[in-house]
């Protein structure tokens, strides 16, 4: 992998700051596998905010570099996943004093204390219908469960706007199609990766994989921003 990205694509940012390229060359020999696209990834997640140059080019700074770090680690040597690492992270910027996710402080760990709803409760929260569930679940937007997670109540109160705007769940089986074809694709692009038998590279096409969505969902929310922008037009 190369250290540092050419001048002309990744100039010198402000004093005190670093490029990406130099991020990189910094932390690639604790982890060999970082790349500009993981970069982005972890900021697209929200995990990490690197300040921007007039041109528009990330610039990091000391801070930046120990979150980064910080991140990488509990990914790679904890296998955290990113919402608990976000959760994490959140409860430090608040100024709170979280307890290392995964512990057992009281032998009870954050991972499976996390917060569940039964259905009753689910519709609750997101302000729905039993109807709406329904639908969901039979276009395949939704799993049937008797308890759900935070990412089914954020799916359920999306649902629940999108209804009262017209949008009904069968309107988004194509989406849900799209979806599907995207995890083939990258399936496929995974499937060196998954076939040695070492756990390492296991865990990395889990990463690797998220990585590769996360690329899919900023191609998409960009060709929706674009499409609304030429309708508005």
């Amino acid at each position: 992998m190369s250290a540092a990205l050419p001048d002309r694509r990744d100039p010198a940012p402000a004093t005190g700051t670093i490029s990406i390229g130099q991020v990189l060359a910094r932390l690639e020999p604790d982890f060999p596998e970082l790349s500009p696209s993981k970069l982005r990834f972890l900021e697209d997640r929200g995990l990490i905010q690197p300040a921007r140059t007039a041109s528009g080019y990330r610039s990091f700074s000391s801070v930046d570099i120990d979150r980064i770090k910080l991140v990488l680690q509990m990914q790679r040597d904890h296998y955290l996943p990113l919402k608990v690492i976000r959760r994490y992270l959140a409860d430090l910027d608040a100024g709170r004093n979280p307890e290392w996710p995964g512990t057992a402080t009281g032998s009870i760990s954050i991972l499976g204390a996390e917060r569940r709803w039964t259905r009753d409760e689910l519709l609750a929260e997101a302000h729905a219908g039993v109807d709406l569930l329904g639908d969901a679940i039979a276009t395949g937007l939704m799993r049937a469960s008797e308890l759900y997670d935070e990412g089914d109540l954020g799916t359920m109160r999306a649902l629940a706007d999108l209804r009262s705007a017209g949008i009904e769940p069968r309107h988004l089986r194509a989406m849900r199609i799209a979806v599907e074809r995207e995890l083939e694709l990258v399936a496929n692009a995974l499937l060196p990766l998954r076939r040695r038998a070492d756990s390492a590279s296991r865990h990395r096409a889990d990463e690797r994989a998220n990585e590769l969505s996360g690329d899919l969902e900023t191609i998409r929310a960009a060709l929706v921003k674009r499409a609304l922008e030429n309708h508005a037009s």
